[in-house]
């Protein structure tokens, strides 16, 4: 069951039939979806004193899909996260990732993320591109997405399910603060693992 756009090796006129043809599993997705962060998870790994990872999350965020079962590459996805959630498990830490010296959070208090593309990489695996706004500097980013499937759970919420990850370099949003090893190299790498695992609910 796809949710975007499949995209094939086939000549132009089995493509444009199959992107014309819209299975009714595909339909039935059609609506408008709230992210539920209770089941969702926003997180991060940064490379730290060039040995060793660090995992972090947001506590605090929202978001919306709409699934376009009839035009699927209208489908769309936003997600804006209060910086302040920030959790890597170590409280001074967190305090330093607040401050002036990372994401300035009294002066951008949250992140954003809105979609622009999407496109289908075969299977239950997808591509999504957006915008992401750190520190008031939109950069793109790409998002490779594995859809999980839909479901309705026990309390009759109609939900979909993704799994996704995406690397970027932080320096490109001006996040610059560092520290030199006394071996070589530096405290905090520019290179950030971001992972998603998203569950979002049915709007009624």
């Amino acid at each position: 069951m796809g949710i975007f756009n499949r995209k094939d090796n086939a000549d132009t006129a089995t493509a444009t039939a199959a992107a014309a043809a819209v299975s009714p599993d595909l339909a039935a997705l059609t609506g408008e979806y709230t992210i539920d962060p209770a089941h969702s998870t926003i997180g991060f790994v940064a490379r730290h004193a060039m040995v060793t990872n660090v995992k972090g999350k947001f506590l605090d965020f929202s978001g919306s899909l709409h699934l376009d079962g009839s035009d699927p590459s209208a489908s769309t996805a936003s997600l804006d996260i209060k910086m302040d959630s920030i959790d890597t498990g170590s409280a001074d830490r967190d305090g330093h990732l607040k401050s002036a010296d990372f994401f300035k959070i009294e002066e951008f208090p949250t992140m954003t993320f809105r979609s622009t593309e999407a496109e289908a990489l075969g299977g239950d695996d997808y591509r999504i591109t957006g915008d992401l706004e750190i520190l008031g500097t939109t950069r793109p980013i790409t998002i490779d997405l594995e859809f999980n499937g839909a479901a309705k759970d026990p309390f009759g919420n109609e939900r979909v399910g993704f799994e996704g990850k995406a690397e970027i370099l932080r320096s490109e949003w001006g996040l610059t603060w560092n520290a030199a090893l006394e071996t070589g190299g530096v405290l905090v790498s520019d290179k950030i693992k971001l992972n998603f695992d998203i569950s979002a609910i049915r709007n009624a």
